[in-house]
């Protein structure tokens, strides 16, 4: 790797303590991991063989596309259920049955769809997604009790199954979480030989009660904290880090950057960084968040622009072209850089671009 580049570390290892940390945490449930969006945006495919090497045998992810991608990744030895939590939107469902997926069916139209196709002699595999509150996708309660009382409608699918997602699961003090877990109860019943599935991340720190028999994290398998901050059970997956391109000094007075949103009130070292929204730093962080190098945080100066971010750097002599900054890592932990950026950490670590360089730590399976 030459100067002024950056990269974006990926550590599998760490990946591998937090699924073994999520299964301490809901040892009597199965722990699904959900692989949708690449992974969170850090690789599906290397996010999934690790897994599936740790002990993973069910993936959730959300379009009908990433399960085929994810099929293929594991290929014909690793026959893991894959669950697509679009369900089976219209026209889907050869395609859902090519590459063996199992749909999330969120209507009824979707379930009659699927089990049409199906047909009785063949039955496939499906799951069913209740709304409890959340009202994104799924059956409301009383369509899934109109099913259950005309089972010939699934006469053509094999409901494995039943599920439902918490809205409010970070704020555990919130009482939607204890609503949603006893509509579910109560919905679930419905659907008896099925196996029942309610937490996510979130859910699965909110105790035993909402474990059910599978839980499916998602952000806590890549380092994000299940409550929407640093929890230090989880173990940092991520690392961001850059090379030094430049280093100038701006006097008293001289702006940084565009807009000259920031202005120097003394002499101020400024380091300059390869890194910018077009990787994946927001520009809501210019003026407010801070990079980790030489042992401390590093504020941003000015605006981030498309390629580059600029770094209070004054008093600091190891800042020189090639000296690598930790942007997300271990220090500057992916919560506190999305709080800094008015945001949560699925959204910073989906935006990670491809341009910098990937590095994989760890053996994949």
């Amino acid at each position: 790797m030459s100067a002024g580049e950056a990269r974006l570390s990926v550590d599998l290892d760490a990946l591998a303590a937090n699924f073994r940390a999520l299964e301490a945490e809901a040892p009597a449930s199965e722990v699904a991991p959900v692989v949708k969006a690449d992974g969170y945006g850090l690789g599906a495919g290397p996010a999934a063989l690790r897994l599936w090497a740790e002990g993973a045998r069910r993936f959730f992810v959300a379009r009908v596309g990433e399960g085929e991608q994810l099929r293929h990744v594991l290929g014909p030895h690793r026959a893991a259920e894959i669950y697509v939590l679009d369900g089976a939107p219209a026209g889907s469902m050869p395609r859902i049955a090519a590459a063996n997926l199992i749909p999330v069916l969120n209507t009824l139209e979707q379930a009659e769809e699927a089990s049409a196709f199906s047909g009785r002699k063949n039955r496939l595999p499906a799951a069913l997604h209740i709304d409890t509150g959340l009202n994104r996708l799924g059956l409301r309660v009383e369509e899934a009790e109109a099913l259950a009382r005309a089972p010939e409608r699934l006469a053509g699918l094999e409901l494995g199954l039943v599920m439902s997602h918490l809205a409010c699961g970070p704020n555990p003090d919130h009482p939607m979480n204890r609503r949603q877990l006893e509509a579910f109860s109560a919905a679930a019943a419905l659907f008896p030989d099925a196996r029942r599935s309610l937490a996510n991340s979130a859910g699965i720190f909110l105790g035993p009660d909402y474990h059910f028999d599978v839980v499916r994290p998602g952000i806590t398998l890549y380092g994000g904290g299940p409550r929407e901050r640093h929890d230090p059970r989880i173990a940092t997956v991520a690392t961001l880090e850059a090379q030094i391109l430049q280093v100038r000094t701006v006097p008293a007075g001289e702006s940084v950057g565009y807009d000259a949103t920031f202005t120097a009130h003394e002499t101020t070292r400024v380091a300059i960084a390869p890194l910018g929204h077009a990787d994946g730093i927001l520009r809501t962080l210019g003026g407010k968040g801070s990079a980790w190098f030489e042992g401390q945080r590093r504020a941003y100066l000015g605006c981030v622009s498309m390629d580059l971010v600029a770094l209070d750097v004054t008093g600091c002599e190891a800042a020189r072209p090639g000296a690598w900054i930790e942007l997300i890592g271990p220090n500057a932990l992916v919560d506190e850089v999305a709080e800094d950026a008015g945001t949560i950490s699925y959204e910073l670590l989906v935006r990670l671009s491809t341009r910098a360089q990937r590095v994989y730590i760890g053996e994949t399976g």
